[in-house]
């Protein structure tokens, strides 16, 4: 069954945007009567009927629908910095939102390579990714941020900081407790730096090691993403 994605469903009745009404109409050839299922982004899975197949404008009515699809008990929230390469930074987008994750911080330091995002395009890699693992959640996509305003004064329960080093570090899933909200933070490919780190020991922030390989900001990412969720499963 065929799956599309609609925020904000209230009623009886849906109707797909442009983009999602041309592939189910044009590509797909779905027509009247035809069942598909629809998610909302914020936990809504449904089953629909298409009653007005048209190519701009298709018309659905919802024949049954199941709230919190798929909720989990905890809230993971990686905040990484965008790296010099654009396709590397959407890789872990998808990647991460495949495996499981609740929110994203584009994250701005003092080595960060790029400083601008697409906030545009990047919500529709979380909305791909979403749809293809059949997820419900759609992760919240921040503003890009200094790493000052996300440290300080920063309450969440499990809240790391990930950075190359030499120094002797606890694992991650050492100290990933289940059920309670994490928020990693993961630097640029030049690193933390050391004023850096030590503001986010100073708010709360415990170091941690992602294993003994060095890793790619992207690849540190969903290996952090993987760790939180593996943990609780």
């Amino acid at each position: 069954m065929q799956l599309f994605y609609v925020p904000n469903i209230s009623g009886a009745e849906v109707t797909l945007d442009e983009t999602e009404s041309k592939h189910a109409i044009r590509v797909l050839r779905l027509q009247n009567g035809t069942q598909v299922e629809i998610i909302d982004g914020a936990g809504g899975f449904y089953k629909a009927q298409i009653t007005d197949a048209n190519p701009k404008k298709c018309r659905l009515k919802i024949i049954e629908s199941q709230k919190e699809f798929g909720k989990k008990d905890y809230h993971l929230h990686i905040a990484i910095a965008p790296t010099k390469n654009n396709d590397r930074y959407e890789w872990f987008l998808e990647k991460a939102t495949e495996i499981g994750i609740d929110e994203i911080t584009p994250l701005l330091t003092s080595h960060s390579e790029r400083k601008t995002i697409n906030p545009e395009r990047f919500e529709k890699i979380l909305v791909s990714a979403m749809k293809q693992s059949l997820k419900a959640y759609l992760p919240k996509l921040n503003d890009i941020t200094h790493i000052r305003q996300l440290v300080t004064n920063n309450k969440t329960e499990n809240r790391f900081i990930a950075y190359c080093d030499d120094i002797q570090k606890t694992h991650l899933k050492d100290l990933t407790i289940q059920g309670k909200n994490t928020l990693i933070l993961i630097g640029p490919e030049g690193d933390f730096s050391p004023d850096e780190i030590q503001m986010a020991m100073e708010n709360g922030f415990k170091v941690v090691s992602l294993g003994e390989a060095r890793l790619r900001t992207e690849t540190a990412g969903v290996v952090a993403c993987h760790i939180v969720n593996l943990v609780n499963e």
